[in-house]
């Protein structure tokens, strides 16, 4: 089966543009074109296309997905290369995710006190106890003026 530019876009949720920018940049270099000269993009494109698309959105730089195309239009040959840069990326990913792993906890927490019967209170010791802090160091707590 073949698809169009649209239609990939479609896929993907992303427009024409950016497909046309990721070929431009070098990501595409697997991409035909048919005698009228327009894109088809075969079921094995759409297959790399999704990866390129993983890594773009879990933070790797255009450059960086360049290389690793570039390894996979060499062949069976690159695999450790491959691999290697892979395998550095996901430690950045697994790095990213325990980020927002430890962002999130914080969010719960403070959901956790807005939701309390004692939420009012709560704030209230919080915005008493900033505003301490700060006088004690000579400092004018933006809290005085609540």
């Amino acid at each position: 089966m073949s698809y169009t530019i649209s239609e990939v876009a479609e896929l993907f949720d992303i427009s024409a543009y950016t497909i046309r920018y990721y070929e431009k940049e070098g990501l595409l270099p697997f991409v035909t074109r048919n005698k009228a000269g327009n894109r088809e993009f075969t079921d094995s494109d759409i297959n790399i296309f999704k990866t390129i698309c993983c890594l773009k959105d879990t933070g790797m730089q255009i450059k960086e997905i360049r290389t690793y195309i570039n390894l996979v239009m060499e062949g069976s040959k690159t695999v450790t290369e491959r691999k290697a840069l892979l395998l550095t990326h996901r430690q950045a990913v697994v790095s990213q995710i325990k980020s927002l792993e430890d962002n999130l906890t914080q969010i719960d927490e403070k959901i956790e006190v807005y939701q309390s019967p004692n939420a009012t209170e709560i704030i209230n010791k919080q915005i008493k106890w900033m505003s301490l802090e700060k006088n004690q160091l000579g400092l004018q707590s933006a809290f005085d003026k609540v």
